[in-house]
Order: C-alpha cells, then structure tokens, then sequence
C-alpha cells in the first residue's frame, strides 16, 4: 500500500485560487502565446545587461579593494562592495518574483554586535550571505549571455520560418523567382519557393515555436537556482526562522488546548457537579419531613452523577484515549469510526507503533476528518488507510461526499494543516466540487 500512495502525496497540491481553468488545447500547444513564456523570455532579454553591470562593477571595486588591502582603505571598500552586492540582490528578487514567479525571501540583514563603523565593517565580511551575493554577480554574468544566445537564437529561427510564407514575397526575384536563396552557382540555383518547401519549413518552424519555451523554460530553471541558492537565506537561517514559527504554532496550540479543556470543564463537568451538591442537600433536608420526595430527588441526583461520569469520559478521552495508549492506532481509530454518522472501513498497516507524539497527532488528525465527514460531507460512506512509506506514516481519509472542501471554508482544515506543519507533516486536500473527497496527512515516523 505504501508504495502505491507515496509517490502522489507530494505531488498533489491545491490551486491557490480555486479550480484551476480547463484549456481545450494542451500545454504543448499553448505554451508559445502563454503568458510565462514571454515573462521568462523577458527576464532573459534583462538578464543581459543587468549582469554585465554587476559583473563589471563587482569585478572591478573586488580587485580594487584587494589591492588595497596593504592600506587601510581596503577592508572598508570591500565591505562596501558586499553592501552594494546585496542591494543589487535586492533588485534581482524583486525581478525573479515578477517574471518569474519564485518567491525567495529576503536574507535576514547583517547586525554588528555594536554600533559603529569599525563593527559593521567587520560583520558585513564575515556575513557568509554577503559573499553568496558577490559569487552570483561574477557566475550569472557567463550564464546570462548564453541563456540570452540559446533562448533568441531557438525563439527568433521559429517563429522566423513558421511565418515564412507570409513574408517570402519580401526577398527579389531570380529569374521570376522570389525566395531565400540556400545555395547556388549562377548557373544552379536553389530557393526555397515551391509550395512543398514552404510547407516543410513552416512545418520545421512550428516543431521549433512549440519546443522554444520549453527550452527557455529549462535555462531560467538555472536562474532560479541561482536565485534561490544564492539570494536567498541560509539554510539554517531558514530553518531557524521555520522552527520558531512552529514553536509558537504549537504554544498557541497547547493554550487553546488548555482553554479547551478548562471551558468544557467549567460548563460541563463543574456545573453539574454544582448543581447535584444542591440536589443533595434538599433532599437531606426533606429526608425526614417527606422521605418519597427525598427518594426521588437522591435518584435524580443519582442519574446526574451518570452524565456527570461521562461527560469527564469525553473529556479525558479528547485529551488522551487510554485506547490509543493500551492498543495503538488500529484500535483507536476503529473506535472513532464507530461513532462516525457514516459507515467508516478502517485499515492500518503498520509494522510497529510510531512515537506517542506522532500516535497522538495521527489520532486527532482522523478524529478532526471525521468530524468534518459528518457534519460537511453529506457522504454515505468513508474510509481510513494509514501506513507506512519510509520514514513516513501517511493517513488517508476519504468519503464519497459533496466535496468542496478547502482550508477557507471553515472545516478546521487550516487549523489541522498548521498543528500538521509544527511536526513537519504536510496535509493535502483533494476535493473537487461534487465530490470525492479525499485528505491525505503525511507525518514523520519518529519510531
């Protein structure tokens, strides 16, 4: 089972607005008047003299200041060409974002331990980001002019010989015959001019236009690279600032637990604890004057003693089910299902148990979908799968419902997929309108 749902989960995402639009003709076809193609043929046109500029100046101001070094005046001038690097690295985000797309966020800033130029000087040299912006302005130069040559070269010869028949008339005649020239004595001549060899060169061309913006689209491929490899934060930059924002997804998370808790206590449990204490004690007081009364009163108070015991059930059982810890997932969830709306088939495949985390989340994760299956779906039956693909325990809920579920609908959905993310889980909804609809979490194994 593995096998057959991994290789989808980390394919399948969401549109960000809505369902995507159905083209009658396909991508191959419509990639050459598509508006990516002429965005990404513009970013290279830019990419030209943009990085000469930076080449040249970096280049440049990097020598100088290394030939200054034997002065004081070199440590300060290549803190200041780091400084202009990274302004240009500003520029060139900005320009990636636009044409094409790629959102790389910007590197946190160089902070010196004190105030004062000698401590900027110093930490802007030892920022390792400072000196990524100074390698992509000497490698993207050499790339850019290549990409530049390739992409216009592919670009201009296609459309050039797919619309030649439209303006073959342009070239004179020879001998009554109008026609680029390929080759020719004076004697033997050959143009290209006779219906079929139009045909074949607007048939060539068009092979060339179609195949153009896919090889446009492989060489800004590397510029994205660059970008985000080298213009974008570190690694452990980005890591960091990830796990402080799961951090608090998760202390936020732990306090509406907690608020959870304490309200479901106070207006359920508590209340009617309250209220049975005042039960008891009128019937103490009518034990003697009218004892039938007292009966009936102390067996009242014996039924709210029941829902009392229960209601503190449902609450122990939200915060943890002693069934996930005595007997694992396979049972746990069998039980949930059991008092789903819906018919629920359930199925585990697990050689062993995760961690009591991972259990925990997994469990809630299912409790959380099958509460929505019940109140939203509108479904006739459901079903849950959950095994485990490498390091990785996938669950998978899905019903024959109304679909249309997403994360703004308020189904809960965000919720999940942020309490899914502060453990590096992923959540992926596939619910188009009419339904089926089904979720699949991905959470790591942690065994």
């Amino acid at each position: 089972m593995a096998t057959e749902y991994a290789p989808q989960i980390r394919d399948k995402w969401e549109p960000e607005h809505g369902s995507p639009r159905r083209h009658l003709l396909p991508p191959a076809l419509r990639a050459p008047v598509e508006a990516r193609a002429w965005r990404e043929l513009g970013y290279l046109f830019l990419s030209v003299p943009i990085s000469l500029l930076l080449f040249s100046f970096a280049v440049t101001m990097t020598s100088l200041s290394a030939g200054l070094l034997v002065t004081f005046l070199g440590v300060p001038l290549l803190a200041a060409v780091l400084a202009c690097c990274r302004g240009f690295g500003m520029v060139e985000r900005a320009r990636a974002r636009c044409l094409l797309k790629v959102h790389v966020a910007d590197p946190a800033p160089v902070r010196p331990k004190a105030n004062g130029a000698m401590p900027w000087i110093g930490a802007m040299i030892k920022s390792g980001v400072s000196w990524r912006h100074l390698l992509y302005a000497v490698l993207h130069m050499p790339w850019a002019l290549f990409a530049f040559t390739l992409a216009v070269t592919v670009w201009s010869w296609g459309w050039a010989m797919l619309t030649y028949p439209l303006w073959q008339w342009v070239f004179p005649m020879y001998g009554g015959v109008g026609g680029i020239q390929l080759y020719g004595d004076g004697a033997h001549n050959v143009y290209l001019d006779s219906p079929f060899e139009l045909a074949v060169t607007s048939a060539f061309g068009l092979i060339v236009t179609l195949a153009a913006p896919w090889v446009i689209r492989a060489l800004t491929s590397v510029d994205r690279l660059l970008v985000t490899g080298l213009l974008g934060p570190s690694r452990l930059a980005s890591r960091v600032s990830e796990l402080e924002s799961d951090r608090g997804v998760v202390v936020d998370t732990a306090a509406a637990d907690l608020r959870r808790i304490e309200r479901d206590l106070h207006d359920g449990a508590q209340a009617r604890l309250v209220a049975l204490a005042m039960d008891l004690g009128l019937a103490k007081e009518k034990l003697t004057e009218d004892p039938e009364a007292a009966a009936r009163m102390v067996d009242e108070a014996h039924g709210e003693v029941k829902v009392a015991l229960q209601e503190l059930r449902d609450l122990a059982r939200g915060i943890h089910p002693a069934v996930l810890t005595d007997r694992g997932l396979d049972a746990a969830l069998s039980a949930i299902a059991s008092r789903c709306t819906v018919p629920v088939q359930v199925e585990v495949d697990l050689p062993t148990r995760p961690a009591q985390a991972i259990e925990g989340i997994a469990y809630f994760t299912v409790s959380e979908l099958l509460q929505n299956v019940s109140k939203h779906a509108r479904a006739s039956r459901a079903r849950i799968d959950v095994w485990q693909s490498t390091d990785r325990v996938l669950l998978q809920v899905s019903d024959d419902g109304q679909g249309g579920a997403d994360t703004e609908s308020g189904s809960g959905l965000a919720g999940l997929t942020e309490r899914l993310d502060a453990v590096d889980g992923i959540l992926v909804i596939d619910s188009p309108v009419g339904g089926p609809t089904t979720v699949t979490a991905e959470l790591p194994w942690r065994g």
